[in-house]
């Protein structure tokens, strides 16, 4: 008897690397989160017109280090979307940094000389209620593209940009491969001297820090700046210190810019120790924002006088390295603002 030969065996699918199936696991309802933190009498606190028009989505990482039961927790204040955001508020609006009259090619923002800032993306694993770029056009304007052609070709031509900045959105939201298409289109420009990448993905989603990464980063042939944004020392913990540490060993330099919020991180102790906690895993403090005025984000505001007042106490209390420079972002101004 001739028994049948066996089917040839299919090679099993690739998995998705761990730090994607960390992304499409993030919780995205508002009221699921609350249910998480045992805080679901909040729920009619949640506003459904805001979720719709800004959606919320949180790594599950983020919320395991949310204070449960804690309905002033700091790091839920960042990203849950409550009625106050619908109320409109003077001054407010939707392009509160001059983006748009800074724009010189799709995804391409030059506001200071010297700097090209690229809008890689408009993917977040993370939605924070204060973002300046929340009604941003990303489906009109992104640098990627086209294979970055366009904007490869403006910093090609402005013999004046000497460093190139990855915003978005999340530039690390990319693939490792579409990162380096980039660099790769970059490395041919004589100008160019510095990288900077501004991320929000090492402290929300340090799953991100993977091999294929660190192996990119160690082989651009520029010094690389990484400006991580991290408000509240209780966003680090061990897997944030741990991506942080392998930015390190791949020679990266490392930043933080937080944002002076109402209700997260207005008071001396909230920041001295958010500046502590950094320092302490290897990043630096660079800016302490005010608030971008754009519209859904009143609710931050701390005035100037009281910033004025926090970072002076600040001052007086941490040694010069651990105090950030206290700025605001002005259209049209030629750099950060201080105040």
């Amino acid at each position: 008897m001739i028994t049948a030969a066996p089917e040839p065996r299919q090679p099993a699918p690739l998995a998705a690397p761990r730090w994607q199936q960390a992304w499409r696991d993030a919780v995205r309802d508002p009221r699921d989160l609350l249910a998480l933190l045992g805080l679901g009498a909040l729920a009619d606190r949640v506003s459904d017109e805001a979720a719709a028009q800004f959606p919320l989505r949180v790594p599950r990482g983020f919320v395991a280090r949310m204070r449960h039961g804690d309905p002033h927790d700091p790091l839920l204040r960042q990203v849950l979307p409550l009625d106050d955001e619908m109320h409109p508020a003077a001054g407010y609006g939707l392009d509160a940094v001059g983006d748009g009259a800074a724009r010189t090619g799709p995804g391409v923002i030059q506001k200071y000389r010297g700097r090209a800032l690229l809008v890689a993306t408009g993917s977040c694993a993370i939605n924070c209620r204060y973002c300046f770029r929340r009604h941003f056009p990303y489906s009109d304007e992104t640098a990627a593209r086209d294979g970055w052609r366009e904007a490869v070709d403006l910093i090609r031509a402005d013999m004046d940009v000497e460093e190139v900045l990855l915003s978005g959105g999340d530039p690390l939201s990319l693939s490792n491969a579409k990162l380096a298409e980039l660099t790769d289109a970059l490395a041919g420009i004589p100008h160019l001297r510095r990288l900077r990448i501004h991320s929000r993905l090492p402290v929300v989603l340090p799953e991100r820090i993977d091999d294929g990464l660190l192996a990119w980063l160690s082989g651009l042939p520029w010094p690389v700046t990484l400006v991580i944004h991290a408000n509240h020392a209780n966003e680090f913990d061990d897997a944030v210190d741990a991506a942080l540490g392998r930015l390190r060993g791949a020679g990266v330099h490392l930043l933080n810019q937080a944002v002076l919020l109402r209700g997260v991180n207005d008071d001396v102790e909230a920041l001295a120790k958010l500046s502590e906690r950094g320092f302490a895993a290897g990043v630096l403090p660079y800016y302490l924002h005010q608030l971008d005025r754009v519209a859904g984000a009143a609710h931050f505001e701390v005035d100037d006088d009281r910033a004025k007042t926090l970072h002076a106490a600040l001052a007086a209390r941490l040694s010069g390295y651990l105090v950030p420079r206290l700025v605001r972002e002005v259209p049209g101004d030629t750099g950060k603002r201080p105040l």
